[in-house]
């Protein structure tokens, strides 16, 4: 019914560097994490996976670092992917094979040290995991303006906003506080709450602040004026803006569709463009297991409206990879089989105006007469003349023959849909003509 198209990627901000010089400053910032991986790689000592200290003391002769900077790149490595621990052996993992010569490899691994910027930098001593964890919720906020902003930021700027964030989640989580409240030993301190509201001394806001910027510059996400203002780097500016992108997608759902059932969902998509739509079935996908989405959508491609039928195969084109095993079994059901056959190709690499060569000729006239259905039951009559011309058979007898002899439950439906919509009175009646026949079951 429509032709399929690329969503374009979109760009992220300008003078952002090409992903060739953003893997280039990954790498840098990783250096000492892949030379520690790649000597354990070598070494394989089954106490490089604790990394005791004599390991230590060997890796950092071998490699003429301190141990404390070994056991820094050793915990970077763990947190990028770099190695993997099985047992008591530590393995390369798969980034590190492709380092040199995969730079989207090296910067999945960087967005996986990022992501862990807070187990990179211990927090502060005496500071409760709850007032902790807060902080690390908030922090995304404190980076999506940076980000915005383009350039520095003052801290305290920043510090006002990571208050107000705070005591946000606090409320959605509604937390009252009751009782005496702690005071803050300097009033200048900026701290509007208790930052350790479980036990312990009071911890200003400021501190935790500051932890989450050292730990955010320690992983090359961005850089510290003194204390006095933050700026992103490139690396931080992309992956920040990567994260804003993901949101964007799981959250843009315009009609609502995100909450209903895979129905509702694909109906309220049936009058989207293919760019919108599959942000909905992102959308919708993202708030689900695989399992049930891909239950549910084969579940409405089994039932009688061939438009819905055409959507669920869509979505389950977003779904990909994931849904494969559970595509592959409709194969033997009639109504699936040339939505299944068209599926697989696409997602064995087929080019989608080529997909349709895996089909028999009685596939492709059922596919054919089930679109046909589609269009008639939601479509304008000029589309059904369109879809006309989409037939594989050269003339319109041939196409009447073999629709008569594929036993698709709506050919009666098409036929007299299409013999209402054709200006031509002679092509019209015989189209009548083949309902009529196919309705009593005549030659």
């Amino acid at each position: 019914m429509t032709t399929r198209g690329t969503r374009p990627a979109p760009r992220p901000p300008e003078g952002t560097p090409a992903p060739s010089e953003l893997a280039r400053q990954a790498r840098t910032v990783l250096a000492d994490a892949v030379r520690i991986a790649r000597w354990a790689a070598v070494e394989r000592d089954p106490s490089t996976a604790q990394l005791t200290e004599r390991t230590q003391e060997r890796a950092a002769a071998a490699l003429e670092l301190t141990p404390l900077q070994v056991r820094a790149g050793w915990d970077r490595a763990r947190l990028a992917g770099l190695v993997e621990l099985h047992g008591d052996t530590a393995r390369p993992g798969w980034r590190l094979r492709a380092w040199d010569r995969d730079d989207m490899a090296v910067l999945r691994g960087w967005v996986a040290l990022f992501d862990a910027w807070s187990l990179v930098h211990p927090a502060p001593e005496d500071v409760a995991p709850t007032a902790v964890a807060e902080v690390v919720e908030a922090v995304p906020q404190v980076l999506s303006l940076l980000q915005l902003s383009a350039g520095p930021v003052l801290v305290p700027v920043l510090l006002d906003l990571l208050q107000q964030r705070v005591a946000e989640l606090r409320e959605e989580r509604c937390e009252v506080p009751y009782g005496p409240q702690p005071e803050p030993a300097d009033p200048n301190s900026g701290s509007g709450f208790d930052a350790n509201s479980d036990s312990g001394p009071f911890v200003p806001v400021s501190l935790l602040l500051d932890w989450a910027l050292e730990g955010l510059s320690a992983v090359g996400a961005l850089t510290l004026d003194k204390g006095r203002s933050a700026t992103l780097t490139p690396l931080g500016n992309w992956a920040v803006w990567v994260k804003l992108e993901q949101i964007c997608v799981a959250a843009q759902s315009p009609a609502g569709n995100i909450e209903q059932s895979a129905e509702d969902m694909l109906r309220g998509c049936a009058r989207l463009t293919p760019g919108p739509a599959r942000a909905e079935y992102r959308a919708w996908l993202a708030a689900r297991t695989v399992s049930s989405a891909v239950a549910e959508l084969l579940g409405v491609a089994r039932g009688e409206d061939a438009l819905l039928r055409g959507l669920a195969f869509e979505a389950l084109r977003v779904v990909g990879a994931p849904a494969e095993a559970e595509v592959r079994t409709a194969a033997d059901e009639p109504s699936l089989r040339p939505y299944v056959l068209l599926w697989l190709a696409e997602y064995e690499g087929a080019d989608p105006e080529d997909a349709a060569d895996v089909l028999t000729r009685e596939e492709a006239t059922w596919l054919w007469v089930d679109t046909a259905a589609a269009v008639a039951d939601h479509g304008e009559p000029q589309l059904l003349l369109r879809h006309l011309d989409s037939a594989v058979q050269g003339t319109v007898p041939a196409l009447l023959d073999e629709v008569r002899a594929g036993g698709h439950p709506r050919t009666v439906q098409v036929l007299v849909a299409l013999a209402a919509a054709h200006p031509d009175p002679a092509l019209a009646k015989a189209v009548r003509r083949a309902a009529f026949q196919v309705h009593t079951g005549g030659a």
